[in-house]
């Protein structure tokens, strides 16, 4: 099959912060330095040069593309200086961009000002839209939902919720055909039998739960930080690390989303009632605390990181970074101080009306989810499934062949 050349790859590239390549001749230092290179994965010399020849096609069906962790060993060896770890980072974003068949996540990507107007319109729409049927402040204890209707909350947030699923389903079909077309895997390979199902299941599992979840190349394989760059520089703490904050960020926000769902799932249980106070052992309770907590904790320190520049993976922020950041910490800071609130004696007034303003930004984050840097939650699992198939074996069938 003869592969399309799109001359407008590179210049699109740079519109979505990729840096001037035309530098790199591929020289491989950069393949040869990265610690996740393995004989059948070269990158990010090979996504180089499918910018450089404009194969647009095999840019976007490489799975390669969503296995790098950005730790900047590549951009620091390049002889060159033609930053191949800035390069991948923007790839990426191109790659959601092209994966959204919408428009937003190009136009959050690539005009920053009328993205983050778009943010900050998202946010105000949600507030001025729950709080035109707000009711009374009570007094005696903080009724959340009597100021902001349950309801109204609830069926916002189920809008948000499907939204977001058909833009995130789409998004990953159209990526799961390109990169199945060009790994050679078809219905057949993935569940075409009982040993497919079992090879489709235990690549799912390391996609999701030793890779997506457990961290574990980015911990044993691409932990910069052990060294922490001069040989007179002691070893970053493991509480600073950057596997760890990674890990934090995203269990807290996968917690928080879990302990919202869970206090929904035993209100319609009628066991408890939504947006009251209960002792802090309580499991939803307990599960929302820990959640809030590594969310605040993990991008508190991402934000002082790129802030002060503190290592090669956070030499360089777009707004995108700062807006997914801002947005996070943001969603994490104003549950907990809700939660301070509810156990204040009496019901203090500002308590509602950061209530509101606390949804507010969560439905804008759920809702930018697929458009915007958090959307590589929904994209890397699906390469590294593939990429963990690719390594699995297939096993021989009762006439020599494969299945």
């Amino acid at each position: 099959m003869t592969a399309q050349v799109d001359v407008e790859l590179y210049g699109e590239l740079q519109k979505f912060g990729a840096a001037d390549v035309s530098a790199c001749f591929s020289c491989g230092t950069c393949t040869a330095s990265c610690p996740l290179v393995t004989e059948d994965a070269t990158f990010p010399r090979r996504m180089i040069r499918y910018a450089q020849v404009g194969l647009r096609d095999k840019l976007l069906s490489s799975k390669e593309l969503w296995t790098c962790y950005a730790c900047g060993e590549c951009s620091e060896t390049c002889p060159t200086q033609a930053e191949p770890s800035e390069f991948m980072a923007a790839a990426r974003r191109y790659a959601i961009g092209s994966y959204d068949r919408t428009g937003l996540a190009r136009t959050m990507y690539t005009r920053p000002v009328l993205g983050t107007a778009i943010a900050v319109f998202l946010a105000a729409f949600f507030a001025i839209f729950m709080a035109a049927g707000h009711g009374g402040q009570a007094t005696g204890s903080l009724d959340l939902f009597g100021f902001v209707p349950e309801d109204l909350v609830h069926t916002t947030g189920i809008v948000v919720m499907v939204i977001v699923a058909l833009a995130g389903l789409a998004g990953i079909v159209t990526m799961a055909r390109q990169i199945g077309r060009a790994e050679g895997v078809g219905w057949r390979t993935v569940v075409g039998s009982r040993a497919a199902v079992g090879r489709s299941l235990g690549a799912l599992w390391e996609a999701i739960g030793v890779e997506s979840l457990g961290q574990r190349r980015y911990r044993e394989d691409c932990d910069a930080d052990k060294a922490a760059g001069d040989a007179d520089q002691a070893a970053v703490p493991i509480y600073r690390r950057r596997w760890l904050l990674h890990a934090v960020t995203m269990w807290g926000f996968l917690g928080l989303l879990g302990a919202t769902i869970l206090d929904y799932g035993l209100a319609l249980a009628g066991i408890k009632a939504t947006g009251t106070p209960v002792p802090i052992w309580y499991p939803v309770r307990l599960l929302g605390t820990l959640a809030g907590l590594m969310l605040v904790y993990g991008t508190s320190v991402l934000i002082l990181d790129r802030f002060r520049r503190a290592n090669r993976s956070v030499a360089h922020s777009t707004p995108a970074d700062w807006t997914l950041l801002a947005l996070l910490w943001i969603t994490g800071g104003t549950g907990f101080a809700l939660e301070v609130a509810l156990y204040l004696p009496g019901a203090p007034a500002w308590g509602y009306w950061v209530f509101l303003f606390h949804v507010a930004v969560a439905m804008e984050l759920v809702l930018l989810a697929p458009f915007m840097k958090l959307a590589h939650v929904l994209y890397r699992p699906v390469a590294l499934f593939f990429y963990a198939l690719a390594r699995t074996p297939e096993l021989p069938d009762r006439q020599g062949g494969t299945r």
